[in-house]
């Protein structure tokens, strides 16, 4: 508690929450956009972000010496990821939509099994770390030429992590409410069959929303690379905090995620400080304090029977 009374490390720890939660909501978001549309509870996302973090690794690491190798890195995770999320969709998921949740899980477990096993062929059981990118690896001075006994530095890439997140959450809401292929995912959330009687190819628009949803899972896991050790089994974690994320936000809510991923990020910052015994229960008691106040978290609505 004593440290709280440090600004320094107070300010530390905030700009650490911010960035944490801005690299949570991008991948939850697309998990957030999937259950929205498919209905479908997509336990397999989180070793999606694995294999993004995997696949960036083996791009930089064998383009060290060219310049922005990071960033290929990062498009290059989301474009395996939409390439293996639109195999497992066409391939096999989309006979199960009809089916029940239970169903449902259990095949996206099956994917996670296989997928594990997957990444330790081909990358072995060894950590991995990924530098940060050119550019990014210095500090920023929040001092702003105030007088202080210490400079208040803050590293530039979990900074860029806090801008990034902001710009893609109004992107992802700007395509969803502005444009007509946000309509046709809206209409597809709402009533699927009135959809299809208008003519849409709804097995399309659900292909693109898996993709899409699974393309941010990989691109999220390829911008958590300089910040984690890459690894077998860092999908556990991830997954968990991702659906505590979407419950906390309410099932299917862009916004609801986006305020999520930013409560869940200060409650992993600052509880350790607070509660460094009940680290590891936090987020739980969090979600059932939501749960216990609004079933349907904070963004959700309460469905209407037979939905």
């Amino acid at each position: 508690m004593s440290m709280l009374t440090n600004p320094t490390i107070v300010f530390l720890q905030f700009m650490n929450s911010i960035s944490l939660g801005m690299n949570l909501f991008i991948i939850a978001a697309g998990l957030t956009l999937i259950f929205g549309v498919l209905r479908v509870i997509n336990f397999a996302h989180g070793v999606f972000f694995m294999f993004g973090a995997y696949v960036c690794y083996s791009v930089v690491s064998r383009m060290a010496e060219t310049a922005g190798a990071f960033w290929l890195g990062v498009l290059a995770a989301g474009a395996a990821l939409a390439v293996i999320a639109f195999i497992i969709e066409r391939g096999l998921l989309h006979y199960l939509y009809d089916k029940e949740h239970l169903m449902q899980l259990l095949f996206t477990f099956a994917i996670v099994l296989i997928m594990g096993d997957l990444a330790k062929m081909i990358w072995g059981t060894d950590q991995y770390s990924v530098p940060k990118p050119e550019g990014l690896k210095g500090a920023v001075d929040f001092s702003f030429g105030a007088d202080l006994a210490m400079p208040l530095l803050y590293p530039a890439y979990p900074l860029m992590l806090c801008v990034l997140g902001p710009v893609v959450a109004i992107g992802m809401w700007l395509v969803l409410s502005k444009t007509r292929w946000g309509r046709v995912i809206r209409a597809a959330t709402q009533d699927r069959e009135m959809l299809a009687a208008l003519g849409m190819n709804v097995p399309l628009v659900y292909t693109a929303v898996f993709v899409a949803g699974s393309a941010l899972a990989g691109i999220g896991g390829a911008l958590a690379a300089p910040r984690v050790a890459v690894s077998p089994g860092m999908d556990v974690t991830i997954i968990v905090e991702c659906f505590i994320i979407v419950i906390i936000g309410g099932l299917g809510s862009l916004w609801g995620s986006f305020l999520g991923a930013l409560i869940l990020g200060f409650v992993n910052s600052f509880g350790i400080m607070i509660f460094p015994n009940w680290e590891l229960v936090l987020s739980y008691v969090l979600m059932l304090l939501v749960l216990l106040w609004r079933p349907w978290g904070l963004f959700g609505q309460p469905e209407a029977d037979g939905h």
